[in-house]
C-alpha cells in the first residue's frame, strides 16, 4: 500500500490535509476552516475552497465558497491567509449546511465576481 503522505512535496498537499486547515485574515484573525474544495473535472484545477465558520460543533455553520486564487498558504501559521475581513464576508455568497449548492456557471460568476477574480471559463 502506498503512503501518499510520503509523496507530498513542498508544493503539494494531500486533499485530506486541506480539509480542516485554518483560514486567517492578514491581521492573524482566524476566520474559519476549509471544509472541502471543489475541483474542475476536466482540468483538474481547484476552483473553490469552502470556508466554514459559525455554529457550534459543525451545526449551523455557513459555507463560503472562495475562489482558490484568493488563498495563500502561510507556513508560519500552518494555514491559509486571505486579504479579507469578517465584515466583507457578511455579504459574500454562502449557503447553510442544510442547503445543497449547485456550482454552475451562473453561481461561479457570482462568487468570482464578488471577490473581483476573473471567471476562468
Amino acid at each position: 500500500m502506498t503512503d501518499f503522505r510520503a509523496l507530498e512535496g513542498s508544493r503539494t498537499i494531500a486533499s485530506d490535509k486541506v480539509e480542516g486547515t485554518a483560514v486567517y485574515n492578514r491581521e492573524g484573525e482566524k476566520l474559519g476552516t476549509i471544509s472541502r474544495f471543489m475541483v474542475d473535472k476536466l482540468s483538474g484545477k481547484v476552483d473553490y475552497a469552502e470556508l466554514s465558520f459559525g455554529g457550534l460543533f459543525g451545526l449551523g455553520q455557513d459555507h463560503y465558497p472562495l475562489p482558490w486564487d484568493v488563498l495563500r498558504y502561510d507556513p508560519d501559521q500552518s494555514g491559509y491567509v486571505i486579504d479579507l475581513d469578517k465584515d466583507f464576508l457578511k455579504e459574500a455568497p454562502r449557503y447553510s449546511a442544510d442547503q445543497q449548492q449547485v456550482y454552475d456557471d451562473a453561481y461561479g460568476r457570482q462568487v468570482y465576481g464578488y471577490y473581483n477574480v476573473p471567471w476562468p471559463y
